[in-house]
């Protein structure tokens, strides 16, 4: 908005505008919030191609089989021509007696009347790459690390994107939605943005000295919160009825720590302001009395969506056919597609029966991680409002946080196990009012987001504190052979054991190595130098960054979930760079696996 340039209106106006903007976000979100129905949830509704490409993609598993199916492919199509010719041709395809169609007939229509998936996301060269940056990695003397950091870094290339010109010209012909700028996507199947990927992507971005690649990124989610009033899941017009972890601000921070950009924050605070209103109010806020009657109120997920997800729809289906009951099928979907705004899709964590994936009750939950996202927007918003002279909403971001630090104490610290748990709601319980809080409602079982508190600077800067949580980390399972395991449970699911992910290793390594504790340090760098030896000899052993790992054996990439494991990857990449910047390798110290 033009009104936000520093070069038009002095800093002692910004108190005004942005208590103007945050009130008039608060009216915005809390006017749509009262037509939701308590009963069902909001459901945004998506568009006519989505409905046809879900049609398209269950017939494909019933003529190609669901040998390599992928169901994400379908919906990621776009058309050749318009959607009611494409219709058209569709419904005069030949079918058997059974309505099945011929892989012939199908193949050939689809090849008629569809570009490839992701063909209309085009390479886009970063204008801001060089083989090798000045002052890369400083601390690596190691010669065969730095010439593998090099290859990763040369990565960005690879994943960097732009939306074709026939998405901007024609977007009813497109799921992969309009953007104003170039991207860095995840790899593989993951053709387009993701939210929480890009913080980790930009972490890595810093390290490589591509900055204006960062700002475009951050430039396209803050077009997503200018449309939607929050950031998508992705740049899909599948992803528009949920969100995924609010980093958005903790991007802008990075971003600014390195270059001091103060358009980009003046840019930017409007909009995370409305995103935190998005967290902050309506179906994803709840409200819990501790025992000693003080109320506290905290985030949650929750999509706005109770049908089978699009990208997913014949593998939630299958998984929610021994639900008879419609209603409950609906309650199953949205759980589900809440499970996806979490960006842990799927664990054992968000299950009442652990082997039961029907039993999600992600709504139900108060998470530990989204809660200490939220808490560090608070802390941000409070940051970038004290930079650019706003020192009411600095004062107010600020008081925010601490009330937030007691709430995640209150409700989610285990003094028995020196772990902050995640607090589960019982069945049926009505989330619009107030809850008494209960100590058994804990999640006595162990994850990796347990100890995300440490991330954040409140609770590292306590060392005795530090020297608690450093202590259950050490005891808990969790720290296995080459890195932190999701969970200690087998599941199959891949936000479980054996898989380690690259974000949950950066945020526990971070925490342990910000604190006052020489020995929470000392274990931060082991855990960073046992992450980056199994990427190095994946890396080594396959051509490529992989996803997640398995924390169990050096070099071996992770499994499970419901697609075959992906390579690229842009939050592993960016989290080896971050490491490698930290930490450095000495000259002498062997990458192999030990």
């Amino acid at each position: 908005m033009a009104f936000f340039s520093h070069n038009s209106y002095p800093f002692t106006l910004f108190p005004f505008i942005f208590l103007f903007m945050l009130l008039t976000t608060m009216n915005i979100v809390n006017a749509s919030l009262e037509t939701w129905s308590a009963d069902t949830g909001p459901v945004i509704p998506t568009t006519p191609l989505v409905n046809f490409l879900q049609t398209l993609q269950e017939t494909s598993l019933k003529t190609f089989g669901p040998k390599n199916f992928d169901p994400k492919m379908y919906v990621d199509l776009s058309l050749k021509s318009n959607l009611s010719t494409t219709i058209d041709a569709f419904d005069k395809l030949p079918r058997n007696a059974t309505g099945a169609i011929s892989v012939l007939d199908l193949s050939k229509f689809i090849d008629d009347y569809f570009e490839g998936a992701g063909d209309d996301l085009v390479y886009a060269d970063p204008l801001d790459f060089v083989p090798e940056p000045e002052g890369f990695l400083p601390k690596v003397e190691n010669s065969q690390v730095r010439a593998w950091a090099l290859e990763v870094h040369s990565l960005w290339k690879n994943l960097s994107r732009k939306v074709s010109d026939s998405v901007l010209n024609r977007p009813e012909f497109h799921t992969l939605l309009p953007l104003p700028g170039p991207v860095v996507i995840p790899g593989s199947r993951f053709k387009e943005v993701n939210y929480w990927d890009s913080y980790w992507v930009i972490r890595g971005l810093m390290a490589s000295k591509m900055y204006a690649t960062a700002k475009s990124i951050v430039t396209n989610l803050i077009s997503f919160i200018d449309t939607y009033g929050y950031v998508l899941n992705g740049a899909r017009a599948y992803y528009t009825n949920r969100s995924q972890p609010p980093l958005l601000s903790a991007m802008i921070h990075e971003i600014y720590k390195r270059t001091g950009d103060l358009k980009l924050v003046i840019k930017a605070l409007p909009a995370l302001l409305k995103e935190y209103q998005f967290w902050n109010t309506g179906i994803h806020s709840v409200t819990v009395q501790d025992s000693q009657a003080s109320s506290h109120k905290l985030s949650r997920y929750y999509a706005m969506w109770n049908k089978p997800r699009p990208e997913s729809a014949t593998i939630d289906k299958a998984f929610a056919s021994k639900i008879l009951n419609d209603s409950e099928k609906q309650h199953f979907y949205r759980e589900v597609a809440s499970t996806a705004e979490s960006g842990w899709d799927f664990s054992t964590r968000w299950m009442r029966n652990t082997s039961d994936i029907t039993t999600l009750t992600t709504t139900s939950i108060l998470p530990v991680d989204l809660n200490v996202f939220v808490l560090r927007m608070e802390l941000d918003i409070a940051f970038f409002a004290k930079v650019v002279g706003d020192n009411r909403t600095a004062k107010s971001f600020l008081k925010a946080s601490q009330t937030r630090k007691r709430a995640i104490n209150s409700v989610f610290w285990n003094e028995e196990k020196w772990q902050w748990l995640d607090y589960w709601f019982d069945n049926g319980a009505t989330l619009e009012e107030c809850q008494a809080w209960q100590a058994s409602n804990q999640n006595h079982r162990a994850y990796a987001s347990n100890y995300l508190p440490l991330w954040i600077d409140l609770f590292n800067s306590d060392t005795c504190l530090v020297k608690k949580v450093k202590k259950s980390l050490e005891s808990s399972g969790l720290v296995c052979a080459v890195g932190i395991a999701t969970s200690l449970i087998n599941s199959g699911n891949q936000w479980d054991y054996p898989n380690g992910w690259a974000p949950l290793q950066h945020m526990i390594i971070e925490g342990l190595l910000r604190s006052g504790s020489e020995e929470a340090r000392a274990m931060a760098e082991d855990i960073a130098v046992r992450w980056i030896r199994t990427n190095y000899v994946a890396y080594k052993k396959t051509g490529a960054m992989h996803e997640k790992y398995n924390v169990e054996k050096c070099g071996d990439f992770g499994g499970g979930g419901e697609y075959i494991p992906q390579t690229g990857f842009g939050w592993s990449n960016g989290v080896v760079l971050a490491l490698l910047e930290e930490f450095g390798w000495p000259r002498d110290l062997k990458i192999d696996c030990q």
